[in-house]
């Protein structure tokens, strides 16, 4: 398949598995990212991960602000197949009309369940038991295409989002390789999505990263570990935002209202839900380090956190 001209569109770590094993299988012509936005302390740019291995690998880079306004670019590689992994922006008919082997996209659910941008955050989230990938033929829907190949992993009660973006990303690069050769030779399944099974899972906003321990310990253990370690969940504690970024399950019953703080150890803040103590482990205190508890409480005063509540 080295002589196929591919143009891939992906931005985060997700993609590069992918794009790598493409740019080992095909003529990969040049990839297309979100654009930068990103700077570090010194208010240098930090290249997203895609455009990064384009760059060590001599590849064309195009970062269009509005893909629906700015694609003459890619149109003029002349592609012969086009493969998208979170890219992050919808693309216009024009260019998924293009290429003679068609736009394909590798997403981070069984579809049709979760459709949207943040499908492996809410697959947890959800409390889901498995995950999957779904190659697909790319639609001017949201995630609408005919599905070409599936494969799924079970999610383990204690997966973080870290876990599982990094199991999915492997998962879809071997998927797409393995479907890849029945795309070009066209003998490959084409799968009409059951509308009436659809569901959604778009970006999470600010306001469902906050904890609410009004919910039950599960639901909670769900939320901190859907979205650890982007964007992070968090609570408030005496006027400070506390991300969370572990926790742990208890059997105990919660004795007071939901958020109050029951005891601290080495081992966890514990706080009541609306069932059963949850065990936070691994938090940042706004104005200080990511650390353990064991090591956050080596710098506090107990008695100032026991009996207060999470906002």
């Amino acid at each position: 398949m080295k002589n196929i001209r591919a143009v891939f569109m992906g931005t985060p770590s997700f993609a590069v598995p992918i794009l790598k094993v493409l740019i080992d299988t095909m003529n990969v012509v040049m990839v297309v990212c979100q654009p930068d936005r990103e700077k570090d302390r010194k208010g240098n740019i930090i290249y997203c991960p895609c455009k990064k291995l384009a760059f060590d690998n001599n590849i064309e880079v195009f970062q269009p602000l509005n893909i629906r306004n700015e694609y003459q670019e890619i149109l003029d590689m002349k592609p012969d197949i086009i493969i998208t992994a979170a890219y992050g922006q919808i693309i216009p008919s024009v260019i998924l009309d293009y290429p003679k082997y068609g736009c394909i996209n590798v997403h981070g659910s069984i579809l049709p369940k979760l459709r949207g941008g943040a499908p492996i955050h809410h697959a947890i989230i959800n409390g889901d038991k498995e995950a999957g990938v779904t190659i697909m033929y790319m639609d001017k829907k949201m995630d609408a295409g005919d599905i070409i190949s599936q494969r799924s992993i079970l999610i383990g009660d204690n997966t973080t989002l870290d876990d599982l973006y990094s199991k999915l990303s492997i998962l879809g690069r071997d998927l797409l390789i393995d479907t890849l050769p029945s795309i070009i030779a066209g003998t490959n399944d084409r799968i009409k999505q059951d509308e009436d099974k659809v569901t959604f899972g778009y970006n999470i906003t600010k306001e469902e990263e906050k904890i609410n321990f009004n919910d039950t310990c599960d639901n909670v253990h769900n939320k901190i570990r859907g979205l650890s370690s982007n964007p992070g969940s968090f609570t408030i504690i005496n006027g400070k935002r506390m991300k969370v970024y572990l926790s742990e399950r208890t059997n105990i019953l919660s004795k007071n209202e939901p958020g109050v703080i029951e005891d601290i150890t080495k081992d966890g803040i514990f706080v009541n839900t609306n069932d059963y103590l949850i065990k936070l482990k691994d938090i940042k205190l706004e104005g200080k380090k990511r650390c353990l508890v064991h090591e956050f409480i080596n710098g506090i005063r107990k008695e100032d956190y026991i009996g207060e509540r999470f906002e």
